[in-house]
C-alpha cells in the first residue's frame, strides 16, 4: 500500500509538471503576449520592449519556465496584474468557497444518487422505473447553465425564495447559506441523473449473480442481502464513475459560480480569461490539476476498502 501510494505521488508530480508545462507555453503563445496583456494595446513599442526585458519575457520560453517553476516550488505563483494581489493569496480565498460549493454538490448527489440507483435496480422495468428513468434522463441532458437559469426563473422570479446570485455569500461560510441554495441544487442535479443510471446498471448485474442466488437459498432476508452484498458490490463502479467524472465537476462548477456569481475559483478564472490575467489563469489550472489528481487517489483508495479482495502493488 505504501509503494502503491508513493508510486501515485511521483505520478501526480509528473502530471503537473506536464500540465504546467503545457499550460505555461500555450500562454506564452497567445496572440499579444503577457506584456501586451499588462499595458494595454495603446503601449509603445519601448514601453513593451522595456516590460519585458523587466519581468525577463525577452529570455527563451524554457528559461522562464525554470524561472517561474522555482518560484513556485517556494509559493510564488507569480502576481495578478489586474487583481493587484498575489496569485497564492488570490488561490487561497477563493478555493476554500470552491471546496464548499463542490463539496456539498458531490455528497448531495452521491447521498441522493445510491438510494435512486438501488430502487431504480431492485424495481427495474416497472412504473418507478420507468417514471425515475424519464426524470433523470431530462435532467442529464440538460446542459449546467440550462438547470441553473431554470432555477432562477422558479425559484426567484416566480416563487422569489431564493437570491439568483450568490456574490452576497461574502468571504464567511455562514454569511447567507440560501444563496448557496440555487448554485448547490444546479451542480447536484445533473450528477445524480449521471451516478444513479451507473447505480441502476450495478444494481441489475449483482441481482443476476450467483453469490445473490446463494444467499436466498441460505434463508437471508431480502434487505439483509440487499445491505450486506448487492449495495457494496454495486458501490464500486459508482466509486470509480465518481474520480473519472471529478474533472466535469469542476468544469461545471465554472459554468454555475459564472451564472450565479459566486465567488469561487471558476469566477476567478473566467474573470481572469475576460482579463487576459495569464497569471492567474495558469495558477488556477494548476490548483485545479492537483485537485483532479488527488481525487482520482482518494477514489482508487476508496475502491480498495470497499472491496478486500483488492490489493495495490
Amino acid at each position: 500500500m505504501t509503494r502503491y501510494l508513493l508510486r501515485r505521488l511521483g505520478q501526480a508530480i509528473l502530471v503537473l509538471l506536464l500540465v504546467s508545462v503545457l499550460v505555461f507555453s500555450l500562454l506564452h503563445v497567445l496572440p499579444g503576449g503577457l506584456v501586451r496583456a499588462q499595458l494595454g494595446p495603446k503601449a509603445t513599442p519601448h514601453e513593451v520592449a522595456q516590460l519585458a526585458i523587466q519581468e525577463g519575457l525577452n529570455k527563451p520560453i524554457f528559461v522562464q519556465y525554470a524561472i517561474w517553476l522555482g518560484n513556485a516550488l517556494h509559493g510564488n505563483l507569480g502576481y495578478s496584474y489586474k487583481l493587484n494581489s498575489p496569485v497564492a493569496t488570490l488561490l487561497g480565498e477563493y478555493f476554500p468557497r470552491d471546496l464548499l460549493l463542490v463539496g456539498i454538490a458531490l455528497f448531495l448527489a452521491i447521498a441522493i444518487s445510491i438510494p435512486l440507483g438501488l430502487l431504480q435496480g431492485v424495481r427495474r422495468n416497472r412504473d418507478i422505473d420507468y417514471g425515475l428513468s424519464f426524470l433523470l434522463l431530462a435532467l442529464y441532458s440538460m446542459p449546467s447553465f440550462l438547470l441553473g437559469v431554470i432555477g432562477i426563473i422558479l425559484f426567484n422570479i416566480e416563487f422569489n425564495v431564493f437570491p439568483p446570485t450568490a456574490i452576497h455569500f461574502g468571504t464567511s461560510f455562514g454569511a447567507d447559506v440560501s444563496a448557496l441554495v440555487l448554485p448547490v441544487g444546479t451542480l447536484m442535479l445533473g450528477n445524480v441523473a449521471y451516478y444513479s443510471r451507473y447505480m441502476r446498471s450495478a444494481v441489475i448485474d449483482n441481482l443476476l449473480e450467483d453469490y445473490v442466488r446463494t444467499a436466498k437459498a441460505k434463508g437471508s432476508s431480502w434487505r439483509r442481502i440487499l445491505s450486506r452484498h448487492v449495495l457494496r458490490n454495486s458501490l464500486l463502479p459508482t466509486v470509480s464513475l465518481v474520480g473519472i467524472s471529478f474533472p466535469y465537476v469542476i468544469s461545471g462548477s465554472l459554468i454555475v459560480e459564472a451564472l450565479f456569481d459566486y465567488p469561487g475559483m471558476g469566477l476567478l478564472f473566467w474573470n481572469a480569461s475576460q482579463d487576459r490575467d495569464y497569471p492567474v489563469l495558469l495558477g488556477v489550472i494548476l490548483l485545479i490539476s492537483a485537485a483532479v489528481v488527488v481525487g482520482n487517489l482518494v477514489a482508487d483508495i476508496l475502491y480498495m476498502v470497499l472491496d478486500p479482495r483488492i490489493r495495490y502493488g
